[in-house]
């Protein structure tokens, strides 16, 4: 890998090191089965781009710019986003193992999250307006000062949220997950 542009590749069982990854950009390129633990992602460039039953656990994601990227069945435990690229990025995740991840103070509007495991996400400040958490478990998830404006909880899960600490017009609950909204107040609900 020894060109800085990269294009219409296939990367099939590869463990990356961090030589690898750095000042390289990536388009309309799959990732299948790769190995990304041992990167600290610096100034990467991915469009257009699928990561399938990748490893990202506990990688440095720093300067990196995401522009409609999928990741499915990815694990992204305890990393951190909030230092990635903010121009013209779009990213979202399927079946991906997010838990303790971070996305402090980012713009996430209309990003999907659909059947992932988010134990402890860091939602602090984000924008999540028009975000799609589809069949996610939320469990201890942060959401303070977030925006979650027309956004769709209503088939996720086990979170608490407090309306008076968060912007939530418009946003989609269904009934057997309304308690999450509710739970400081120590409310008995049947």
């Amino acid at each position: 890998m020894h060109s800085d542009y990269l294009v219409d590749q296939n990367f099939t069982d590869i463990t990356f090191l961090e030589h690898d990854i750095k000042y390289k950009e990536y388009e309309n390129c799959t990732f299948t089965n790769c190995d990304f633990r041992a990167c600290s992602f610096v100034a990467v460039t991915f469009i257009d781009c699928n990561f399938l039953d990748c490893n990202f656990k506990g990688s440095k994601i720093n300067h990196v710019s995401l522009r409609d990227v999928w990741f499915t069945k990815c694990d992204f435990t305890s990393v951190n986003f909030a230092m990635t690229d903010q121009i013209l990025y779009e990213f979202h995740f399927k079946d991906s193992l997010l838990d303790y991840a971070q996305f402090y103070s980012l713009k996430l509007k209309k990003m999907q999250f659909i059947n992932c495991s988010m134990i402890a996400v860091d939602f602090m400040e984000s924008d999540l307006t028009e975000a799609l958490f589809d069949n996610c478990n939320l469990r201890h998830a942060v959401f303070m000062g977030t925006t979650a404006n027309k956004t769709d909880f209503s088939t996720s899960y086990d979170f608490i949220i407090d309306p008076e600490k968060n912007k939530l017009k418009r946003a989609v609950f269904s009934t057997e997950n309304l308690s999450g909204l509710l739970k400081k107040y120590d409310l008995v609900i049947k």
